[in-house]
C-alpha cells in the first residue's frame, strides 16, 4: 500500500521549481494555477529570493501548486495510482485536491485565501515558532503550559514544534526541557493555535463556496489521523485545522496501522520522509524534489501493484 504525503509550509527554497519548467505540460499548469491564487507563481518558484517566499501569503499558494504540479507529473507516467493520500498543515489542501475533494483551481482559490489570512492574523501580534527536538512529550507539554505556549505541531519521530510569544519562546530556548533541543523556526506566527482563530473565519467563508466531492482516494486528517471518507466533513476539519494542533504523529500511525508499504513525499519533499524515517521505520520513501526522482516513484507504485 503506497500512500502520497504533501509537505506543508517551511519546505520551500528558492528556485526550487525551475527543473519543472522544462516541461511544457507543467509550465501550462502552474500558469492556470498561478491565475486561480491570483500570484505569478512561475516567478516566486523560480526567481524570488528566500525572504519573498517565506512570506505566509506566497509561500502556501506556492508550495500546494508545486504538489499538484508533481502529482500531475507522477501519475501522468504512472501505470498505476496511490492508495492514499495526506497532507501536513497546508499540504492537506494539496491531498484535498489528490484526493478529487477540491477541482485545482479551487485548491489554489482556498490556499490563496488561507495564506492572505493567516499571514493578517499573524501580523496582529509578535509570535512565533520553534521546534522541539527530543525529551518526554507530557514534560514538553507541562513547560509549555508554564510559559503560557501552545503545542502546534506533533510531528512524531520524537519532534514537537510549539508556537506562541516570542519572548516565550526565547525563554523557552534559553531553559529547555531535560533531554530536549530548541530550535527557533524562520515562520511568521503562531499558527495552529488561538493566535490563528480570525483566520480560521476568514478560510470559512471562502470554503462555503466551495462544492467538495467525497474523495477518490483514501485521504487521512491531521485533526487526529483518521480517514475521512465524507468531502465537506475534510473540508470543514481543514478550515478548523488552521488553528489546532497538527496531528501528523496520529496520521504516521494511521499509516503503520493500514499496512502502508511506502510514501511518496511530493515537491518541496524531504520533511516528511525524513519525519517517516524516524516514526516509521523500514517503510521505503521516496522524495520528489526533481523530474528525475519521478521514476523512482513511479516504481515504487508499480512495484506495489505487482
Amino acid at each position: 500500500m503506497i500512500v502520497v504525503v504533501a509537505p506543508g509550509q517551511g519546505s520551500q527554497t528558492p528556485g526550487f521549481l525551475s527543473p519543472w519548467l522544462e516541461q511544457p505540460a507543467s509550465r501550462e499548469l502552474l500558469q492556470t494555477l498561478s491565475t486561480a491564487a491570483d500570484l505569478d507563481l512561475i516567478e516566486h518558484g523560480t526567481v524570488s529570493d528566500a525572504d519573498t517566499i517565506r512570506d505566509t501569503a506566497i509561500a502556501q499558494p506556492l508550495i500546494v501548486a508545486a504538489g499538484i504540479l508533481t502529482l500531475s507529473a507522477l501519475l501522468d507516467g504512472a501505470s498505476t495510482t496511490p492508495a492514499g493520500i495526506a497532507g501536513h498543515s497546508v499540504g492537506e489542501i494539496t491531498a484535498a485536491s489528490g484526493a478529487g475533494i477540491l477541482t485545482p483551481t479551487d485548491a489554489m482559490t482556498l490556499v490563496a485565501a488561507r495564506g492572505r489570512a493567516m499571514a493578517e492574523a499573524a501580523a496582529l501580534v509578535d509570535t512565533g515558532m520553534s521546534a522541539v527536538i527530543g525529551g518526554d512529550i507530557a514534560i514538553t507539554e507541562a513547560r509549555l503550559a508554564e510559559l503560557g505556549l501552545f503545542p502546534a505541531n506533533y510531528n512524531g519521530g520524537g519532534q514537537l514544534v510549539v508556537a506562541g510569544a516570542k519572548d516565550a519562546l526565547a525563554t523557552l530556548a534559553a531553559e529547555p526541557p531535560a533531554g530536549t533541543r530548541v530550535i527557533p523556526l524562520q515562520v511568521a506566527g503562531a499558527f495552529h493555535t488561538s493566535y490563528m482563530q480570525s483566520a480560521v473565519e476568514k478560510v470559512r467563508e471562502v470554503a462555503s463556496t466551495l462544492a467538495p466531492a467525497d474523495p477518490t482516494l483514501t485521504i487521512w486528517t491531521n485533526s487526529d489521523g483518521t480517514q475521512v471518507t465524507s468531502g465537506r466533513a475534510y473540508l470543514d476539519l481543514l478550515v478548523g485545522q488552521v488553528s489546532s494542533p497538527v496531528r501528523w504523529d496520529s496520521t504516521m500511525e494511521s499509516f503503520s496501522a493500514a499496512g502502508v508499504t511506502g510514501i511518496i513525499e511530493l515537491a518541496p519533499a524531504g520533511a516528511l520522509v525524513g519525519l517517516a524515517k524516524r516514526g516509521l521505520k523500514g517503510v521505503p520513501t521516496v522524495g520528489i524534489k526533481t523530474p528525475a526522482d519521478l521514476d523512482a516513484a513511479r516504481a515504487m507504485l508499480e512495484g506495489a501493484a505487482a
